[in-house]
């Protein structure tokens, strides 16, 4: 085949075959394609779209640029969850014990933070000792032992999205769904599973801004995961503000601890159960989600959710101690508050600047070498449609930098908008596919 003539084609608005879509992958991962000519493919893919076809046969492509683990050996469902990413975001923590303890086979491979959005992977590894880096040896010992591992992905598992994503990232490809699609869906289709739920986030804090466009990538998605015969279901939620009240590293364990002990009710423990409960549903240990979700709640209120996040805890090396005590993990060296200026009700909250106040305190990297500071972070203490009174604690600010707090004090005084009329709180969950 040739490469130039595969461009020209993608470049004129023409399909590709699932042979031809194959040798470009296959080569660009065997260094037979220079960046440059795959930059043209990703730009001409970017611009002219990509059919249903397409994208499953490119999502297949880089499915099996790698290994894909068998889990076969393990009887039972093996189901996971993915988020397109958001503020506050923390439910993989909380979901990964739940759906674990229900019956369900959880494997979990997960990622870093990506700009104002924060990382799961991140978040495990603020807890002291906590290994995200495991054999595949030991990732089936560990899912086999308590039902559920949670991991980064390794230069095994579709090593060509790891080169893509790369090039993407600095040839302004990043937002086409086709591209999207299949980085997502090599990855997970590489953990064995047999069912997925995906949380696909629309609003200021995602990377969907608008609801249009994660309808789009929802049924690109759910497409994507059927010309593989998995199962799926996907919801359109809300990310116009935090997820919770927690954003940070350690800080988003911490709340993610309040959830799992029965200790806190809000939007985050809501979504958390959906998701959980969809979970136990596609896992074939409910009749229906909302079967799922009562047995999600039932396993947070018995105290068994919170036990079996010890044991994955405890399986992956991580200090338990700190999660049965949180209170002893160190707090920053410089804790200071954003007070309100006036009474009101919180409007609206510029949701994209609040991850990026929390990055610039140290909690997110801006370039792929920085070190986080996992104590770094925001507590967010009222939400939209919330009253508040002059003088009243907006947020708290956490960072080992006062000159950091001080910069991003001005940012958040204009991310959190108080008006005299009182707000409608965000609907959470916007639409369901099935």
């Amino acid at each position: 085949m040739n490469t130039t003539e595969l461009i020209r084609k993608k470049r004129d608005g023409r399909s590709l075959t699932s042979e031809e879509i194959n040798y470009l992958i296959s080569s660009y991962t065997k260094k037979k394609i220079p960046d440059y000519q795959f930059s043209a493919f990703l730009m001409a893919a970017y611009l002219k779209g990509m059919n249903k076809n397409e994208t499953a046969a490119l999502t297949k492509a880089m499915l099996y640029s790698g290994n894909v683990i068998n889990l076969s050996s393990i009887p039972g469902s093996k189901v996971d969850k993915h988020s397109t990413g958001g503020v506050g975001d923390k439910t993989s923590l909380i979901l990964a014990p739940i759906v674990a303890a229900a019956g369900v086979y959880v494997p979990m491979i997960s990622g870093r933070g990506l700009g104002h959005s924060g990382g799961t992977l991140d978040k495990l590894e603020s807890i002291p000792g906590f290994k995200t880096d495991l054999s595949l040896t030991r990732y089936k010992q560990v899912i086999k032992k308590c039902g559920a591992v949670l991991v980064g992905q390794t230069k095994d598992v579709a090593p060509a999205d790891k080169l893509i994503y790369a090039l993407r990232d600095v040839t302004a490809t990043v937002e086409s769904i086709p591209l999207i699609t299949a980085s997502i869906m090599s990855k997970k289709l590489a953990e064995g599973i047999d069912g997925l739920v995906l949380d696909v986030k629309t609003g200021s804090g995602a990377f969907m801004k608008k609801t249009s466009d994660a309808v789009a990538l929802a049924n690109s998605l759910i497409n994507t995961a059927n010309s593989f015969d998995k199962k799926v279901i996907a919801f359109i939620t809300d990310m116009n503000q935090p997820l919770g009240n927690y954003v940070g590293n350690w800080l988003e364990v911490y709340e993610s601890i309040k959830v799992l002990r029965g200790e806190q009710e809000d939007d985050l423990f809501e979504l958390s159960t959906l998701l959980s409960g969809a979970m136990i549903w596609l896992g074939g240990k409910a009749s229906f989600i909302d079967e799922g979700i009562e047995r999600s709640k039932e396993l947070i209120k018995n105290g068994k959710a919170f036990d079996k996040f010890l044991e994955i805890v405890k399986l992956q090396n991580g200090d338990t101690s700190f999660i049965k005590n949180p209170n002893k993990y160190p707090k920053s060296n410089v804790i200071e508050y954003l007070y309100s200026d006036k009474s009101g009700f919180i409007s609206s909250i510029d949701n994209f600047q609040i991850g990026i106040s929390a990055l610039e305190l140290g909690a997110g990297r801006k370039n792929k070498e920085d070190v986080i500071e996992p104590k770094a972070g925001l507590i967010i203490n009222y939400k939209i449609g919330d009253k508040v009174k002059k003088g009243d604690v907006l947020v708290e600010l956490r960072s080992e930098s006062k000159l950091k707090i001080d910069l991003v004090k001005n940012s958040l005084n204009k991310a959190l908008i108080i008006s005299n009329k009182k707000s409608v709180k965000p609907k959470l969950v916007k639409k369901i596919f099935k």
